[in-house]
């Protein structure tokens, strides 16, 4: 098992960490690691691994064996031995990319209040996949709408739900393909405002900022047709 450091704290850049596991395709298991592993659309996070006497790159993230998370080097090198005391380094910029687009993603699920159907988030541009038979009529009052809503500066918080408790408000899940995932006995969820005046909760296991304001202005790009009631709005970040 390996200690989810980024979900109590998305904003640490590193940390020390000790060596757990090697997996046989090359991959590095530690006891607690701020790395963010692939998943929900957002991809793995990269950095690099220092101990006495190595250093190698990290180029992604991902989820192993029960609760392990693999931090998968760029290239084969020579690995730090189980039990190695290390620091872990994160490629902070990227991270940071991630998190502002994400936190985006759940601004653009507000303002186009449709099922979604897909999602997928990189350091330059996000987009979600909507059930949407007739493409929007005015793009720019979208994007308009999108940036307000940043700008109003808005706390990005989590809360704890149980499963049962998702169960009986299905209207949470916004995401048609992707559930959230089951068996631990709670699901975390995202709140953007505040529980008397919120804008967005839906559940969400991603790094995302601590308020809207740290997204920066936004641009949106295309709106594509994706099948017979699909269609892909994607945005960037316009910094």
């Amino acid at each position: 098992m390996t200690e989810a450091l980024f979900r109590d704290d998305p904003y640490l850049r590193e940390a020390p960490g000790r060596v757990t596991g090697l997996t046989d395709e090359g991959g590095v298991v530690l006891d607690a690691t701020i790395f963010y592993p692939t998943g929900g659309g957002q991809p793995g996070d990269s950095g690099r691994l220092v101990w006495e006497g190595g250093e190698i790159a990290v180029a992604t993230t991902v989820k192993g064996a029960g609760d392990a998370i693999v931090l998968v080097p760029g290239e084969p090198a020579a690995l730090p031995p189980v039990g190695t005391e290390l620091r872990q380094v994160l490629d902070w910029e990227r991270r940071h990319r991630h998190m502002r687009i994400h936190t985006a993603l759940h601004l653009l699920s507000v303002v186009i209040p449709l099922p979604v159907t897909g999602g997928a988030i990189s350091a330059e541009k996000g987009r979600l996949d909507f059930d949407m038979p007739e493409a929007p009529g005015d793009k720019a009052a979208l994007e308009a709408e999108l940036n307000t809503l940043a700008a109003r500066d808005l706390a990005v918080t989590e809360d704890w739900i149980t499963e049962d408790a998702l169960a009986a408000n299905p209207g949470l899940v916004k995401t048609m393909s992707v559930k959230p995932p089951a068996g631990a006995g709670r699901v975390r969820l995202i709140r953007i405002g505040t529980a008397d005046a919120q804008v967005d909760l839906q559940p969400c296991g991603g790094t995302h900022v601590r308020s809207t304001g740290e997204i920066g202005p936004l641009a949106l790009g295309k709106i594509e047709k994706k099948g017979k009631q699909n269609r892909r709005v994607s945005l960037r970040l316009a910094d």
